[in-house]
């Protein structure tokens, strides 16, 4: 009872454990080694802030763990926050230009998150000091991207942890296309060196051929061809088919049409991007469909100076939000909890009266 901030939901203690799961009679534990060179434990699933005596006690009815011995006894912690509402997606302070906030100080759990904050806050302070445009990452570019966005338009009323569940965008961000995605812009802020920007040109230029053949080649129903589709299990053609009409089949690997159908050999990196794209392309499709509509908001800026508290027609809530958040577009605007699709749609008729004023002028 004397601790009152919320605990991080995905490791909770062991005494919040037995409380929010007060129908379990057990949970699991396990023991690590903390490394290769030393007899030291750490007991995974019974982080606690109970008193020392008390965590003896419990440690001690752990079968084999009878005379156990404590390096250290298990303790809590809590932190203060700065609310990341008062922040710019570049992650620079509203109030105070020139401050820039990155870390667990944002709400957020450590390591990654922390890390990929820090990462966008530098990069962005730098910027600024070569009065160059701001880097921002879209949702549909990168986890940071959806990681940010959630910080400075929800805010975090508990650690904040980047799962890939939070992104509607997640079949897009996936590791095997991460640098196809990201070292360009890497390399037009300076931090991809011309060697590594070289490699990735390769790699690009190779992924580039096999989806060049894939999409061009078509098989015709000889006779050759169609034993050996129907010796791989899988049916022969009626018609001309191309060869990535094939590879779309569940049982379709590009090696065994190298193997059956005389396909040539292409880059192995390359191959295995080749074949995710064409199996997953519906999906991907949409995917890109929804990310071009929500880039018509995105694309859509607030002006920075907007008094949104003066807004008539708009709920009292989504002014008062809007006015602490400052969003810097339509689509941020339309994301923050508690202002509804109808807010949006009077926001954006604001925007373009003011539009006219201006071209008037």
């Amino acid at each position: 009872g004397k601790i009152h901030g919320i605990g991080a939901r995905y490791c909770p203690s062991i005494e919040d454990k037995v409380v929010r799961f007060a129908d379990k009679d057990r949970h699991q534990l396990f023991v690590e080694p903390e490394g290769l060179d030393t007899t030291e434990m750490y007991v995974q699933g019974m982080s606690t802030s109970m008193p020392i005596d008390v965590q003896y006690a419990f440690l001690r009815t752990i079968p084999g763990f009878e005379d156990v011995k404590m390096m250290r006894p298990a303790y809590a912690i809590e932190y203060d926050l700065l609310d990341p509402l008062q922040l710019y997606p570049t992650l620079e302070v509203i109030k105070l230009p020139g401050l820039y906030s990155a870390g667990q100080s944002n709400g957020t759990s450590g390591y990654e998150e922390a890390a990929a904050q820090g990462l966008v806050a530098g990069i962005n302070a730098a910027l600024k000091i070569q009065g160059k445009d701001p880097f921002i990452l879209a949702r549909h570019e990168a986890y940071i991207g959806s990681l940010v966005d959630d910080l400075v338009t929800k805010g975090a009323d508990e650690p904040y942890r980047m799962m890939t569940s939070r992104s509607e965008y997640r079949l897009i961000l996936r590791q095997d296309n991460a640098d196809l995605r990201l070292t360009e812009k890497g390399h037009s802020i300076g931090l991809v060196g011309e060697e590594r920007y070289a490699r990735f040109l390769e790699r690009k230029k190779k992924y580039e051929e096999a989806m060049d053949y894939i999409r061009t080649q078509r098989f015709t129903p000889k006779e050759e061809i169609n034993r050996a589709l129907e010796s791989m299990g899988t049916a022969p053609l009626t018609t001309g088919t191309g060869a990535d009409q094939i590879l779309k089949r569940p049982e379709m690997t590009y090696r065994k049409m190298m193997e059956m159908l005389g396909c040539p050999a292409f880059d192995e990196e390359a191959v295995e991007e080749m074949e995710i794209t064409v199996k997953y392309e519906g999906y991907i499709a949409r995917q890109e469909a929804a990310v071009r509509k929500a880039a018509r908001m995105e694309n859509e800026k607030l002006p920075p100076d907007m008094d949104y508290l003066s807004l008539d027609g708009i709920s009292t809530e989504a002014r008062q939000k809007m006015d602490k958040i400052r969003p810097l577009s339509l689509g941020q605007a339309a994301r923050i909890p508690g202002v509804s699709p109808a807010d949006i749609s009077v926001l954006m008729v604001y925007v373009k009266q003011r539009k006219g004023k201006k071209g008037a002028e």
